[in-house]
């Protein structure tokens, strides 16, 4: 199944949240400059006129679609990078997604959301390596299971 997330953040987070999903990964996205606002309602300036209210504030949205099995690990990462802990650090809403297509090949679904080194990528990479369940990694069980008698 593929999901899609948009995520809505403060402006000025932009680099931090696509500098924290490029690290994990995340290599397709879409950015877009959007205004609005949440509980908050917007913020009260004051000036030598007085004082006045900004209801639709400067914001910017990231829509990435992926794989169910990541959305957990972007989710924080977005949640980490966006973190100022003021009202308004933004908001996070996870969407279904029926189907996948890339014009220009013709895949479909999971295929279409694949590139070179991402996500699922350096997932599949770091499962091969990592250590079998006898407590030995992959190319070192043949070595231990050659072991004798005494020498442990």
């Amino acid at each position: 199944m593929t999901k899609k997330i948009e995520a809505i953040v403060q402006e000025d987070k932009l680099t931090d949240v696509k500098d924290a999903l490029r690290r994990i990964g995340i290599v397709g996205l879409n950015i877009t400059e959007c205004r609005g606002h949440g509980r908050q309602g917007g913020i009260t300036l004051t000036g030598r006129t007085g004082a006045y209210q900004i209801d639709l504030l400067p914001r910017v949205q990231f829509n990435i679609v992926l794989s169910d099995h990541n959305v957990e690990k972007v989710i924080e990462t977005i949640r980490h990078a966006a973190y100022t802990g003021n009202e308004g650090d933004g908001i996070i809403f996870v969407y279904p997604v029926e189907e996948v297509v890339r014009i220009r090949t013709g895949e479909r679904g999971h295929q279409a959301l694949m590139y070179p080194d991402d996500i699922d990528v350096r997932r599949v990479a770091v499962e091969s390596t990592a250590p079998s369940d006898n407590g030995y990694e992959e190319d070192a069980a043949p070595v231990a299971a050659t072991m004798t008698k005494g020498e442990d």
